[in-house]
């Protein structure tokens, strides 16, 4: 299939099968050279560490055209690090940051014909991820496990513009104190499903996880870091050891201070004081931005002044110069875009 063959103007966020993606195994202590490979399904024991304890890790990150014409990524090392940490957690083998770095840029390379125009909002999405292989019936690490990365091009998240969402406080805990919220486990986002579907079910767009010690202090969405900004415009991101350390978090904080001049504060947000912002947004690959216009909890409506029309003000700013320095149109600061072709 080539590029000229897909409606970028309707395309979903789903997936869609490429013509190539990677493949590594480890085994005997090792993992191979990996290779590119037109088969999309992946062949398993019954008994393999992932079906039984679900050991298997993952990433997000896009590739996509400039206004130049050149194909990047955005800040991919970071990815790598991150995957390495969440190997680590859970006695995984870390496949290494210049391994992953080549994969991704193959897998790319590969399949240029999907990476979407300029100017569509549509994007290649990328998933790496890793997960063990061979047959473990007692509680323990596999000792063989796959790394693949596969692309889907995405539509971009919000069409016709990001409109700001209703979320409420939830009940159910996401991550425990020493838990694995500080990565990218499979496993935190099974548990965090009957709690989403629970939300939507009760008219919500998203949940809005405290601290499972206290409950009294913010954390994130479980798909989605918490950006704040308060009525003299600073830009306030909570802190914890149990929120996964988003990309997207950590860009936008630089881009505050570095770009906009802003104050920046990460520290622990207390619920009580959230009334008390000008705006509300939730960050991560997917969305870059998600405007929260309104939290609710437990019966008690907190509504910033940015309104539910529109974006903030201060968060478009922010929106706008993290998408410019993506596609091309603002200079990025050095290392952040990996060109591939």
């Amino acid at each position: 299939m080539s590029n000229k063959q897909i409606d970028w103007s309707n395309l979903g966020f789903g997936y869609i099968q490429t013509d190539f993606r990677y493949v590594s195994n480890y085994k005997d202590g090792a993992w191979d050279e990996g290779v590119l490979t037109g088969d999309a399904t992946v062949t398993l024991s019954e008994c393999a560490g992932v079906l039984q304890y679900a050991q298997t890790i993952f990433e997000g990150l896009k590739a996509y055209r400039t206004e130049d014409g050149h194909i990047v990524t955005f800040r991919p090392d970071l990815n790598a690090q991150r995957m390495i940490d969440s190997a680590k957690r859970l006695e995984m083998p870390p496949f290494s940051e210049e391994q992953f770095l080549d994969a991704v840029d193959k897998v790319v390379s590969a399949n240029a014909d999907f990476v979407p125009p300029y100017g569509s909002g549509a994007t290649l999405y990328l998933r790496p991820y890793m997960f063990g292989t061979n047959p473990v019936i007692g509680v323990k690490p596999a000792n063989e496990y796959q790394f693949r990365i596969f692309g889907t091009p995405v539509g971009p998240y919000f069409k016709g513009g990001a409109k700001p969402i209703t979320i409420r406080v939830c009940d159910f805990d996401r991550a425990a104190p020493h838990g694995t919220g500080h990565i990218k486990a499979g496993l935190n986002y099974a548990m965090s499903l009957h709690a989403i579907v629970d939300a939507h079910n009760q008219g919500y767009d998203e949940n809005m996880y405290l601290d499972s010690a206290t409950r009294t202090k913010v954390e994130e969405t479980g798909g989605a870091n918490f950006i704040f900004i308060t009525k003299d415009g600073k830009l306030v991101t909570p802190k914890s050891d149990t929120i996964l350390p988003s990309i997207t978090r950590r860009s936008l904080c630089y881009v505050a201070k570095e770009y906009l001049g802003m104050e920046v504060e990460e520290r622990e947000v207390c619920l009580e004081e959230v009334k008390d912002f000008a705006e509300c947004g939730l960050c991560g690959t997917a969305a870059v931005i998600s405007p929260v216009g309104k939290i609710v909890d437990h019966g008690t409506e907190i509504c910033f002044p940015s309104g539910m029309d529109e974006m903030g003000p201060v968060t478009k700013k922010l929106y706008d110069t993290l998408t410019g320095i993506q596609m091309g149109r603002i200079e990025a600061p050095e290392g952040w875009i990996r060109v591939i072709k």
